[in-house]
């Protein structure tokens, strides 16, 4: 179906609680990542939103890198081939590194990313998402730490897009055929 004939058919999450979550997120990251440099790497281009926020909300020396992986094209359903389309500039062996996605869903494109990212030596890897779709999971991989648990909708929002559409919303809204 094309992008014109989705719609919008509710917010799940409104801004305000968006905003409210991503700085006790950030509270907890401070306190877990003390004393510590961190690099976050932004998993393009959902991600870009959330970390602008996160970051805002953090007590840290942190440093940040971007990636980009593809799963899903024009789709609403995940192909389950990864293809990494812009990777990291800097090294990240010895580093503590903390994957900022913008949501898991069936946790293939996690799940490559992280097993690559860990063949490059971290000091340590985590990730943290904003949202976690658990009833769309087809591989093992748990965040270590969630905004939110959502049920299995598409949603868009936030930055999370549906073909390049959408991104702009400022809450988490599911979108529909209409």
């Amino acid at each position: 179906m094309s992008a014109s004939k989705k719609q919008v058919s509710k917010v799940l999450i409104s801004p305000e609680h968006i905003q409210k979550r991503v700085a006790e997120l950030g509270a907890s990251l401070s306190d877990d990542y003390r004393g510590k440099d961190v690099l976050l790497i932004c998993v393009l281009k959902g991600a870009v939103i959330f970390l602008s926020d996160l970051m805002r909300h953090l007590d840290l020396s942190v440093e940040i890198d971007f990636m980009a992986v593809s799963s899903y094209g024009a789709s609403t359903e995940s192909s389950g081939v990864v293809r990494i389309l812009k990777d990291l500039e800097y090294s990240i062996e010895g580093r503590h590194c903390l994957i900022v996605e913008d949501i898991i869903d069936t946790g293939l494109t996690l799940k490559y990313l992280e097993e690559n990212l860990r063949s490059r030596q971290p000091a340590s890897l985590k990730i943290v998402t904003l949202l976690d779709k658990p009833k769309r999971r087809k591989v093992k991989i748990e965040p270590d730490y969630c905004g939110f648990t959502i049920p299995d909708e598409f949603v868009v929002g936030y930055g999370l897009d549906y073909n390049e559409k959408f991104r702009e919303l400022p809450g988490i809204s599911v979108l529909s055929d209409r």
